[in-house]
């Protein structure tokens, strides 16, 4: 009923703990919730829940939750860092689920160098190619998140835009209603069966056809590509046709067009509306979004400021992929920051533990260190 009230087509609840229990637990099932409508999908999936890692979004998860649903709770039975974050993405990939990082980071993003501690695990699995999705716009400061996710772009991960508003709706009134944050995914089928219609949109949402939102509606299109898109082009400079627009029910301070996390232009809006065109010139592999974002809170959006992203038009340039000095060497020192923790902790299980997150650290270290090897810039 909520979900509806909200226009809401599709709703995960994403079954987590609070503190050592798992309230919601008897709720899940592999197959749409039977509240489900013809215009009301709601899915059951999980949120693996742990404040060192990160937490992780595991949606359509085709057979059974993973438990525990949390690791690295000090002075309890969960105390080892084992399961990390890249163990349970795995294994939830194994279920066919979207795995993404919600609610990511408050202002200002983190900072390997001056930063007291620093444990999330994102710039690991977005490494080793376990994040297919990331909450731009969640329970947190959204451009802060943004620029972390500019990065791992520009090391040539991709990673959809997505929107969640973290809502407890059973449980506490701590954001507002469901919808607050929210992911538009363009869909090329027309399932009417539930369970369809849940593998039509995560399949929409991992291919990067996404657009995330607390209130303004973008469009983007570049050489007639949309987000998601890769538009492959040979060796040599080339101007790209742009086109796109902007609705919003709020006015808009800032309307951008984002390449490899620069903003190269800017658009006048007027009242609420926008209508943009233009031309842009490449040499080499990137991505380009269009974002709109107000500098403080309105009345009408419950959130900390309106802002909307699309998700990233790819373009290849001579089939290479794209490599940022700046962005691979600020993960491999935020790696190094996570493997002096995570190697002197001392409530693992086993050596077996301990050994198996390090690999998993020293593996991704590696795909930045080959980001590096082939940076132009």
């Amino acid at each position: 009923q909520q979900a509806a009230a909200e226009d809401l087509d599709v709703l995960f609840n994403l079954i987590v703990n609070k503190e050592q229990r798992v309230p919601d637990i008897a709720y899940f099932s592999a197959q749409p919730d039977s509240a489900s409508t013809t215009k009301v999908l709601l899915s059951h999936s999980q949120e693996f829940h742990t404040s060192y890692w990160g937490h992780l979004g595991l949606l359509g998860l085709d057979s059974h939750l993973l438990i525990p649903d949390y690791s690295a709770y000090p002075f309890t039975g969960a105390a080892s860092l084992y399961p990390d974050n890249t163990t349970i993405a795995r294994l939830a990939r194994e279920q066919g689920a979207a795995v993404g990082y919600v609610h990511p980071f408050l202002a200002p993003p983190p900072d390997p160098e001056l930063d007291e501690k620093l444990t999330n695990a994102l710039p690991v699995d977005a490494a080793l190619g376990l994040v297919d999705y990331y909450e731009v716009v969640g329970f947190a400061d959204h451009r802060a998140s943004a620029e972390v996710w500019y990065g791992l772009l520009n090391c040539g991960m991709r990673i959809a835009a997505a929107g969640g508003t973290d809502a407890m709706g059973n449980y506490a009134s701590l954001r507002g209603p469901v919808g607050v944050n929210r992911t538009y995914v363009r869909i090329a089928g027309k399932a009417k069966k539930p369970a369809e219609r849940e593998a039509e949109w995560l399949a929409g949402l991992k291919q990067g056809h996404s657009l995330a939102t607390n209130g303004p509606l973008l469009g983007l299109t570049v050489e007639g590509s949309g987000p998601g898109d890769d538009i492959e082009l040979p060796r040599g400079e080339h101007s790209l046709e742009f086109s796109g627009f902007l609705r919003s029910i709020v006015p808009v301070d800032h309307l951008e067009l984002v390449l490899n996390g620069e903003v190269v232009r800017r658009f006048d809006v007027t009242g609420r509306s926008a209508d943009i065109a233009g031309t842009i010139n490449v040499r080499e592999s990137g991505w380009l979004l269009l974002r709109a974002w107000n500098e403080s809170a309105h009345r009408m959006i419950f959130d900390g400021y309106p802002y909307a992203t699309t998700s990233p038009v790819y373009v290849t340039v001579d089939g290479r992929r794209p490599a940022s000095t700046a962005a691979a060497n600020y993960f491999i020192q935020w790696i190094d920051r996570i493997r002096t923790d995570a190697a002197d902790h001392e409530d693992y299980n086993n050596a077996a533990e301990r050994n198996a997150i390090i690999k998993n650290l020293d593996a991704a270290e590696r795909v930045y260190r080959g980001c590096l090897a082939t940076a132009t810039r």
